[in-house]
């Protein structure tokens, strides 16, 4: 049990890393994307651990790397920025 979360930790690390160096622009601050990507990973284990029980690890890290991604995904911004338009009325 604490060698899987710790491989889902790691699996969260990883994706998160690789989130960080390629959209490094469109993501808030790395502590905080770091802290999204592993605390995601963990839920994502639990969950999938919780919901399959304690045999097949390799589905409970694909469960982590699913969740990770999807926390992930929520912290992209816009590429373009901002418009300022106003809508119209």
């Amino acid at each position: 049990m604490i060698l899987e979360a710790l491989g889902s930790a790691l699996v969260g690390l990883a994706l998160t890393t690789a989130a960080v160096h390629r959209l490094s622009h469109r993501l808030p601050a790395r502590l905080l994307v770091f802290c999204t990507g592993v605390a995601g990973a963990l839920f994502g284990d639990f969950v999938t651990h919780t919901a399959l029980g304690p045999g097949p690890v390799l589905l409970s890290l694909l469960g982590a790397a699913v969740v990770s991604a999807a926390s992930l995904s929520l912290l992209l911004r816009p590429a373009g920025g901002l418009s300022r338009r106003s809508a119209p009325a």
